[in-house]
């Protein structure tokens, strides 16, 4: 299945996933409208992508505001008539512990991993329907199959649920709605973590690859698959091991360290 000439949507575009994906589907002569709340990083991708022949159209703007998401799919609409595809990569994170989030973080989370991508869906799904054709493409986490990071887990749980609801809503359509579940891959979100990981464009290539042919649902890496059972498998055992006291330190280490580093750095001199 080829994808030149079709017209997609990338959300958080400026991001690592978003970056690699537009890369991938420009290599593919996709039609692109790329947004994030970043204009500068947004342009300079827009930049790169437009040397190299991409028909791109950056649009800045933040999916957790509805008139924002109106606004991006006008564009996408007035630049090529259609619009074929949408990758939801646009997403935030916080501490894995609850207790550790203040409640603007809470709620912003939710606003853009969970309801952002709502409001994206809810606003194309029409377009789709009159075509009677679109693919849908979703970034969730396998974080969304283990609850072990406080609100950033609830957000990506949600999201498999939105996205399984909204596959059965609108097959009959010709939509095809997939659920990409990365692991620890090197973005910014991973910057802390020691050791090889894979790079972003592993996501990029599933998002290519489930456009081409549509699944349910992709685990990058694959890898993954074996932790996911287990832990859906055994819920008794994922409690006594992530219940641990010394799991949890662990587990949040990184995270208060770099909120500890951030508040010193911003606090005034004496």
């Amino acid at each position: 299945m080829s994808l030149r000439g079709m017209a997609g949507i990338v959300t958080g575009a400026a991001g690592g996933i978003g970056r690699a994906t537009a890369k991938a589907l420009a290599a593919q002569s996709a039609n692109l409208v790329l947004t994030d709340v970043s204009s500068s990083e947004l342009e300079a991708l827009a930049t790169e992508l437009r040397e190299t022949g991409a028909n791109v159209h950056p649009v800045v703007a933040d999916i957790s505001y509805r008139e924002d998401i109106d606004r991006m799919v006008t564009a996408a609409l007035q630049a090529f008539g259609r619009v074929d595809i949408l990758a939801n990569i646009a997403g935030v994170s916080t501490s894995p512990s609850l207790c550790d989030a203040t409640d603007q973080e809470l709620e912003r989370v939710v606003m853009v991993n969970l309801l952002g991508c709502a409001r994206t869906m809810h606003a194309v799904l029409p377009i789709m329907k009159n075509q009677r054709s679109g693919s849908i493409i979703n970034v969730g986490s396998v974080a969304g199959e283990a609850g072990v990071m406080g609100i950033y887990s609830a957000s990506k749980f949600g999201l498999r649920g939105l996205s399984d609801s909204v596959r059965r809503e609108v097959r009959s359509f010709g939509i095809n709605v997939t659920l990409i579940e990365p692991g620890f891959v090197r973005t910014s979100f991973n910057a802390t973590m020691k050791g090889r990981l894979p790079g972003p464009e592993i996501v990029a290539d599933a998002i290519v690859s489930a456009i081409r042919s549509p699944r349910r649902r992709r685990v990058v890496p694959a890898s993954y698959y074996l932790p996911i059972f287990l832990l859906n498998a055994f819920p008794g055992l994922t409690d006594l091991v992530f219940g641990h006291a010394r799991v949890q330190d662990r587990l949040n280490e990184d995270a208060r360290a770099l909120r500890s580093a951030t508040a010193n750095a911003t606090r005034p001199q004496e």
